[in-house]
């Protein structure tokens, strides 16, 4: 896949089938666009190009938001790039790209990408105050000599797969969910840094994880199951994502105990995959009753990951 930072950097040829949105999480309902663009593409001998923003548009409208992403522009090419998609634009989103009007972008896509096929969102609008709809940009096929074709939503267990559902679920600790609705575990990753070495007086030595990204969406703090990959080995452990109140309770601390696992890898960057939850965060009496729950976390840990391998 070859990601471009604007439409006018593609030197392609062939003709292309499009599809515009934020993206974020490439979730299960991203993923139904994307096998349906891939389609039309193979059928009409198109290459699929989706167009993504860079800033997120919510975030350039209100700076100041708490909005917290679910990938990273990094992380959503991987994604995309797993999933076949020849080119994704991440296009820079600036006061002049959403000033324009609706027809003029979609005469830069027709001119540009040599568009044959947009793919848009049953609820889906763009361009100046949102005037750019299905219907409207349906309108212009005479005009651009192009095909519009409707994205419907997807449903699983009477929810919409949307990322605003996606992040609801995570900020609520409902990993499961999250994880179902996203067709992936929950991920982020991170640089393992120096912690206070508590851990290690307890039996359970930990890696501390600096995260990447301060978007980044983190989910409920609690004690998770969680899966990384380690010098090309997949490693198991738990995560406690808190504030530690039996320690100290100052300070957000991302921390990993990993089973079965005493390698030095301080300073490398970790992906961490988010499984399951364990239990929420909760302070104790001594450092020798959170011993205790600690050894009921890794045994309730290790049920979980036989059952999960074939």
């Amino acid at each position: 896949m070859k990601i471009l930072k604007s439409l006018k950097d593609y030197a392609g040829k062939s003709a292309t089938a499009v599809t515009i949105g934020s993206f974020d999480g490439v979730h299960l309902g991203h993923r139904k666009v994307i096998g349906d663009l891939k389609k039309i593409a193979q059928k009409n001998h198109e290459k699929t190009v989706v167009i993504s923003f860079d800033p997120h548009p919510r975030l350039f409208f209100n700076p100041e938001a708490d909005l917290k992403l679910l990938t990273t522009n990094e992380e959503k090419a991987r994604l995309l790039a797993d999933l076949g998609v020849d080119y994704l634009i991440l296009q820079k989103f600036d006061r002049q790209f959403a000033n324009q009007s609706p027809e003029n972008f979609v005469g830069q896509l027709v001119e540009a990408l040599n568009m044959k096929d947009l793919l848009i969102g049953y609820d889906h609008h763009f361009g100046k105050d949102r005037q750019g709809d299905f219907n409207f940009i349906r309108s212009l096929e005479p005009k651009y000599l192009f095909k519009t074709h409707k994205i419907e939503p997807v449903i699983i267990d009477g929810i919409k797969v949307s990322s605003t559902k996606i992040r609801e679920a995570l900020k609520s600790g409902d990993i499961s969910l999250a994880n179902k609705l996203l067709g992936y575990p929950y991920q982020l990753s991170g640089k393992v840094v120096s912690g206070n070495r508590i851990g290690r007086q307890l039996g359970f030595p930990t890696a501390n994880i600096q995260p990447d990204q301060s978007r980044k969406l983190l989910p409920k703090q609690g004690v998770y199951l969680v899966k990384s990959v380690i010098e090309n080995q997949p490693v198991y452990g738990m995560m406690n994502l808190g504030m530690r109140p039996t320690i100290d309770g100052h300070k957000l601390i991302m921390e990993i105990h990993f089973f079965d696992f005493n390698r030095d890898i301080y300073g490398q960057r970790i992906p961490i995959y988010f499984l399951d939850r364990l239990r929420s965060e909760q302070k104790f009496e001594s450092l020798e009753a959170l011993k205790e729950q600690l050894q009921k976390d890794a045994q309730k840990s290790k049920e979980k990951i036989k059952k999960m391998q074939p």
